[in-house]
């Protein structure tokens, strides 16, 4: 089945079409910190290891890091979100602004930090994580200015991807206002969804939950085959969208459409090293390719495989078109 979905994908015209896509990311945006080092020996004050620290590195994260693996890939990008008036929020529009990113749709508040993610690695391990953020919604102030510039993009856009991790960006009023543009010209909207906010996503295009995304919107568990379809077919029916895509981990992704097609699209993922930020790769290389013209599957079995070539890599990581070209050359003619 993989073998036979990688044949169909012409890869060059995909990649063609992608340098003439525009989308608009919608999200929480962060910045990834990583703080490297070697661990020689244990605390003598407690019982935990002592990293000496080689190096660090900043890195867009969160809705930020969709729109770097959607401009990785070639794809035209905008962005909309909040940071803090603080030095990571500055980090962060420098980050943005050395890839061409506009930053006319970013809100800034300054009692608000900027999201930040701080990874402590050791010989390729993670060894902790420490979050600095705001879990309170943003304030109406910011909310109007990320509509305003919604708004004025809306028809430069092929579509809208919605990132959110929950850090108070995707609010009732910004999801209405989106849906309610949608009602007028059936834009493509996919979000990668937060458990708490599934009720704000009825009647987007497609949905991306991992498991436990899925399991806790359907309220029922995963355990074999045919809680899987039931889970699956329950969102596609709850939330009126006409796909979700629920990731599994080394079990790959399972598609459900409308029509009732299901497709199993099993991993491609040679070795596992870490899986910070698969899911911006699968939601940016998914909507990039529906945008393009590819079908559901098609643009699931590609974010497939950008999925499996991130993962291969330490850190919040992206797919460069070499990478994904090399990799479905690779499954479609072994």
């Amino acid at each position: 089945m993989l073998k036979q979905l990688t044949k169909k994908i012409n890869i060059n015209r995909l990649l063609h079409r992608f340098a003439r896509t525009t989308l608009l990311v919608v999200g929480d945006v962060m910045i990834d910190e990583f703080i490297w080092g070697r661990v020689s020996r244990i605390s003598p004050e407690a019982p935990v290891p002592v990293v000496a620290v080689t190096s660090d590195t900043l890195l867009l994260g969160g809705a930020a890091n969709v729109v770097n693996n959607v401009h990785s890939l070639g794809g035209r990008v905008l962005l909309t979100g909040v940071i803090g008036s603080d030095r990571m929020g500055e980090k962060m529009k420098e980050l943005l602004a050395e890839k061409g990113i506009d930053l006319e749709g970013i809100a800034v508040e300054p009692e608000r930090p900027t999201t930040v993610k701080t990874r402590i690695i050791a010989h390729n391990q993670q060894v902790v994580r420490f979050d600095r953020e705001s879990l309170e919604p943003i304030h109406r102030q910011s909310q109007q200015k990320l509509l305003t510039y919604i708004d004025s993009c809306w028809d430069k856009v092929d579509g809208i991807i919605i990132s959110d991790y929950g850090k108070g960006v995707i609010t009732p009023g910004l999801m209405g206002f989106i849906m309610d543009k949608r009602k007028a010209d059936d834009k493509l909207v996919a979000v990668d969804p937060k458990m708490n906010n599934f009720e704000l996503y009825r009647g987007v295009t497609v949905l991306t939950p991992n498991s436990k995304e899925a399991e806790v919107a359907a309220g029922r568990q995963i355990r074999d085959e045919d809680s899987l379809k039931e889970v699956g077919r329950n969102l596609l029916e709850r939330f009126a969208s006409q796909a979700v895509l629920i990731t599994r981990g080394e079990e790959g992704m399972i598609l459900f459409e409308r029509t009732g097609k299901i497709t199993k699209v099993p991993t491609v993922a040679k070795e596992v090293y870490d899986v910070t930020g698969a899911g911006d790769t699968v939601i940016g290389t998914l909507t990039l390719a529906l945008a393009a013209g590819s079908d559901f599957a098609q643009a699931a079995v590609l974010a497939n495989y950008a999925a499996g070539i991130v993962v291969g890599k330490v850190g919040t990581a992206i797919v460069t078109p070499e990478e994904l070209r090399k990799a479905i050359a690779e499954h479609a003619h072994p």
